[in-house]
């Protein structure tokens, strides 16, 4: 694999894998900035002149400085106490087994309820809204009417809503969304947002997650339990084992 020298500071080189790992680490909204060739040589540049601050500084025997000095300690209580804690939590573990199992011993925890996936159209009035469905009977398609005629956004998704499930809509929309036969259009139904036509496109039956799609999920949260339970623990014998005076 290439790795071109790009710049030479001072006898010490700035390869295009440095670049690429200085890149990495930031935030992915600046990284897709860092990444265009103005982004990379805006960094590079910024790479070198750190590297002559540093040239600088060696020359300057800042090493000895006072502020250094502070400073470096500050860097090394806290290198060292983040150490000490993750040597602690790297022994926190959950095997597959136990995720298993507790996946078993609680599945209704991960029932998916049911849900129904409809376009609808929204008007202002009952009239305009039995207009509209004359001419979807007539031929023009749901989706082209909803275009047409919709003052919802989603009108520029032809009206779609996509999934749902009871208690997320307004009372009248979901009792005539859940009733619906797919394929159907439903008779103009009245909320406080004004007279929809409801076409419902799939029903889905309630179910429960497969093991497959929730074990990350479960181990994930095992875990920080874990971990939430060794930090509480090393807490409390820290404080038995070193005097602590609350002032």
């Amino acid at each position: 694999m290439q790795n071109d020298v790009l710049a030479l500071v001072n006898g010490i080189e700035i390869k295009e894998s440095d670049l690429k790992e200085a890149i990495n680490r930031f935030p992915q909204d600046k990284r897709e900035q860092l990444n265009t060739a103005e982004g990379k040589k805006y960094l590079l540049n910024e790479m070198v002149f750190f590297e002559l601050a540093y040239s600088y500084a060696k020359d300057e025997n800042l090493e000895e400085d006072e502020e250094y000095l502070k400073m470096l300690e500050y860097a090394k209580r806290d290198i060292l106490t983040q150490t000490a804690i993750s040597k602690v939590m790297n022994q926190v573990n959950v095997t597959d087994k136990e995720v298993q199992d507790y996946y078993e011993a609680n599945k209704d925890m991960y029932k998916q309820p049911e849900k129904v996936n409809a376009k609808h159209i929204l008007v202002d009035s009952e009239e305009k809204a039995k207009e509209i469905s004359k001419e979807i009977s007539e031929g023009m398609s749901f989706e082209k009417a909803a275009q047409k005629y919709s003052t919802c956004p989603s009108k520029h998704e032809g009206g779609n809503l996509g999934e749902f499930a009871r208690g997320q809509m307004v009372p009248e929309f979901e009792k005539a969304a859940f009733s619906l036969d797919i394929g159907v259009v439903s008779e103009p139904v009245k909320t406080e947002f004004g007279y929809h036509l409801i076409k419902v496109e799939e029903k889905i039956e309630p179910f429960i997650a497969s093991y497959d799609e929730v074990k990350d999920s479960i181990k994930g949260g095992l875990l920080q339990e874990r971990q939430k339970y060794e930090y509480s623990k090393f807490d409390k014998e820290l404080r038995s084992k070193y005097k602590v005076e609350m002032k």
